[in-house]
């Protein structure tokens, strides 16, 4: 019950962070611009709208993460309000993991608002002609705009009226407007007629979004385990240097490891150099498993059976820095 009680506090905190909705109105309009950027291709620009998107997505949820984490742990660590938590009969284990489900729980609403976004934004397409009805999709931008427009304008009376807190309000409705504007879009084709839901599923496009997902949930276990010990700037910086590791390590080490040779045709790494790379290696949460968007483009599928090993993969790597983040936070001092 503690661990529900620290994990329910973390959530409210996280989604009351005023950078919280900052990055959120951030994304949303960055993949409103990719519509725009995608279209200068000379080939499938829509692919490159994916790619786009993906991108944006894994973006926006490395800050959010790192932002987020930082708030709620790092923060408190450093008011000593934690103490009071502490000092109560709560392990530092259970706070540890409450605060870690509270900012995945935050990240998820986040996500899914922004995979929304996403998913209108491929539904209206990139351009393909100067025709006006080629041009914009009326059904995705009335109903976006509109639901949009009530979210924000519930949170602001909520605010002014009943004294809320705009950030969470906000997110939480923003997500639920959306959503419906989606399930809205996905009944109505370009030229206002009824058509099947089914038209716009995309079961690909779904898959690759939970494997973002994954992803951010490890990074968010990353600043997690950081801020147990580091202040805010310092776990932005690991974040950071976590995330361009990730997506390098199997390029380099990875080569370097399982390749016959270099890329330059050199001998590959010797006995002595793969047994001190091969922990680095390990140790290195390798995100290029998570990312979807060559196998998209490229028009390979992306396999359930291939989706459960990476959701397996996530878990331990998740495991594995929660569990640095209790040792790490053991003889932390609070007080």
């Amino acid at each position: 019950m503690n661990v529900l009680s620290i994990a329910r506090n973390g959530f409210l905190e996280s989604i009351r962070q005023p950078v919280f909705v900052v990055l959120l109105l951030g994304g949303t309009l960055a993949m409103v611009l990719n519509v725009n950027l995608a279209a200068f291709t000379l080939e499938d620009d829509n692919k490159l709208l994916i790619d786009l998107g993906l991108s944006t997505l894994f973006i926006a949820g490395l800050l959010l993460a790192a932002f987020t984490a930082t708030s709620v742990l790092s923060r408190e660590i450093e008011n000593k309000t934690v103490l009071t938590v502490v000092s109560k009969p709560v392990s530092r284990a259970s706070l540890v993991i409450g605060k870690y489900l509270g900012v995945a729980g935050a990240l998820a609403v986040a996500y899914w608002a922004l995979s929304v976004v996403f998913l209108l934004a491929v539904r209206h397409r990139v351009q393909s002609s100067v025709r006006i009805d080629d041009t914009f999709d009326m059904p995705v931008l009335v109903f976006s705009l509109l639901f949009g427009g009530l979210a924000l304008l519930g949170a602001a009376l909520a605010n002014y009226l009943y004294r809320r807190p705009f950030p969470s309000v906000f997110a939480i409705s923003y997500a639920i407007a959306l959503t419906i504007a989606l399930a809205i879009v996905c009944c109505v084709s370009r030229e206002w007629a009824f058509q099947d839901p089914r038209v716009e599923w995309r079961p690909q496009l779904m898959i690759a979004l939970g494997l973002v997902f994954q992803a951010i949930l490890v990074l968010a276990a990353v600043a997690i385990a950081a801020s147990t010990r580091l202040g805010q700037v310092m776990t932005l910086v690991v974040c950071l240097g976590a995330f361009l590791a990730g997506l390098v390590s199997e390029y380099f080490l990875g080569t370097l490891l399982t390749g016959p040779a270099t890329e330059a045709g050199g001998p590959a790494a010797s006995g002595l150099a793969k047994s001190l790379l091969w922990p680095l290696y390990l140790a290195i949460p390798n995100l290029q498993f998570f990312w979807p968007a060559d196998a998209l483009t490229q028009g390979h599928e992306i396999t359930l059976g291939y989706f459960g090993s990476v959701t397996l993969y996530a878990a331990l790597v998740i495991g594995a820095l929660i569990s640095l983040a209790v040792l790490l936070f053991q003889r932390r001092d609070v007080g």
